[in-house]
């Protein structure tokens, strides 16, 4: 492949899992179907998340969705920065994370949340797809009404 093709490939390539983010944070949102998402992570997929275990391919990951759509009423998952490095076809990625959630039960719960994501993508069958997503610093997850900065930074 010349320069030009493969400078072009890599640039499809990262914009392709742009989407895939996209896509992740669209079916958080939309009550984390947890068919919807078990189609964009590979067979051997994995969702790691500190504070609230590893779910390690498809039916674990089903499971896990399952949970967050019982567990939460709202979700807004905001992500930004990206750090995307390809390899042929494999690539990794960083992503900051912020958004909104609101928590079912008796007295729903308003809760401000922040990560990092730290990922590992595949392309399979031509498709890019999640092998490995983890949550990870800097971490936070406060009560709306009282805010971070009581908790955090101080």
């Amino acid at each position: 492949m010349d320069d030009l093709a493969a400078r072009i490939q890599r640039l499809e390539d990262i914009e392709a899992i742009r989407q895939l983010k996209a896509l992740y944070c669209e079916i958080c949102d939309d009550g984390h179907d947890p068919d919807r998402i078990v189609g964009i992570f590979t067979e051997d997929g994995v969702w790691e998340g500190r504070g609230i275990g590893t779910a390690h391919g498809h039916d674990e990951i089903r499971a896990l969705f399952e949970r967050f759509r019982d567990m939460m009423s709202f979700t807004q998952h905001m992500t930004m920065n990206p750090r995307i490095e390809v390899d042929g076809n494999t690539a990794t990625g960083t992503w900051y994370f912020f958004g909104p959630f609101t928590f079912k039960g008796d007295t729903p719960t308003a809760k401000w949340q922040a990560a990092r994501y730290e990922e590992t993508y595949a392309r399979v069958d031509g498709v890019w797809k999640i092998r490995h997503l983890k949550v990870t610093r800097p971490g936070m997850s406060v009560y709306y009404e009282k805010g971070w900065a009581e908790k955090l930074y101080q």
